[in-house]
């Protein structure tokens, strides 16, 4: 039986999401060293105890200026093994953002499936337990680890915040590719749960060689409504733009747009011009890449540490949230 709470630890970069969540569950973050040496190597150790102790690490791995995605996925392993070697009985990593969860399948041949090799590495990592926010694809995240691993869904905050926007006009949820279109199904669910009334779907059409994305077919009727385009993640934002485009160019009244990460790689270029009202994101990532005029005037940061921590409540020796 546990007699003490799980220590949280945060690695670089992830220390503000974690600290929130930390004040949630009403205790403290844990201390610990990481150290950089000359030629680039590092090392990260636990400055408290962890022997017999449950642990929760996090760590949500996007490069950003000082780290890059496999700087951080390298850091956050090694202190897994760190903690692992120090006695931790228990090792749980929440990581918001997790990288390389688009490699998910063979494309052409002897192509790599990288988010099964992530898996291993975790695995291998003595990692007992992952939570990671809204993951790519679901299906291939759930089939790559042998361990529990949850894919924590943030449609609910979305439809919240929705829900308070579109008043009384007819909505519609849209789904800017066709692999897409599960998770905009349970965003237009839920938002016709928080409004009490018909939600409607639209699919646009997309086909990508390389960098270019083509497909003209909006299937779904937006003439008039507010439409919403629903995506896991913005990356240089074209296919949000591809298909908000179509929207607008079918004459939708008002057009917004939402993804839990905002990865935002080619700056405010999907804002110039500006098509959406504004794009709704999560915290998982900060816009660290917009100017803070763009984000004041475009876009909206949701703040997913509630979900995370209630989650880590449910399964874990802490207070209430």
């Amino acid at each position: 039986m546990l007699t003490q709470p799980p220590l949280l630890f945060a690695l670089q970069g992830t220390e503000l999401y974690a600290s929130r969540i930390a004040q949630r569950l009403g205790c403290p973050l844990g201390r610990h060293e990481e150290r950089d040496y000359e030629d680039g190597e590092h090392k990260c150790r636990p400055l408290d105890s962890v022997n017999g102790r449950e642990v929760v690490v996090f760590h949500s791995l996007y490069g950003d200026g000082l780290q890059s995605a496999n700087d951080k996925l390298c850091r956050l392993l090694f202190f897994c093994g760190a903690l692992k070697d120090a006695g931790a009985r228990h090792v749980q990593v929440v990581t918001p953002y997790l990288c390389y969860g688009r490699k998910d399948r063979r494309s052409q041949p002897q192509d790599p499936t990288i988010t099964r090799y992530v898996a291993t590495f975790f695995e291998a990592s003595g990692v007992d337990r992952l939570i990671a926010l809204d993951v790519h694809n679901p299906a291939a995240f759930d089939n790559a680890f042998r361990i529990p691993a949850w894919n924590l869904q943030c449609t609910e905050l979305f439809a919240e915040h929705f829900a308070g926007l579109v008043g009384n006009a007819e909505v519609v949820a849209v789904s800017p590719d066709s692999g897409g279109t599960k998770r905009a199904e349970q965003f237009r669910q839920a938002l016709e749960r928080q409004l009490g009334r018909s939600v409607g779907s639209a699919l646009m059409e997309k086909h990508r060689n390389q960098a270019t994305l083509t497909g003209t077919l909006l299937i779904g009727e937006v003439s008039g409504k507010t439409a919403i385009v629903f995506d896991d993640l913005i990356s240089t934002g074209e296919t949000l733009k591809h298909a908000g485009l179509a929207c607008q160019k079918a004459g939708a009244a008002r057009l917004f747009a939402a993804a839990t990460h905002g990865l935002f790689t080619a700056g405010s270029r999907l804002f110039d011009p500006p098509l959406f009202e504004h794009i709704a994101i999560t915290d998982s990532v900060p816009p660290f890449r917009l100017p803070p005029d763009c984000i004041a005037r475009h876009v909206q940061v949701l703040d997913s540490t509630a979900l995370t921590a209630t989650l880590l409540a449910e399964n874990g020796a802490f207070d209430q949230v």
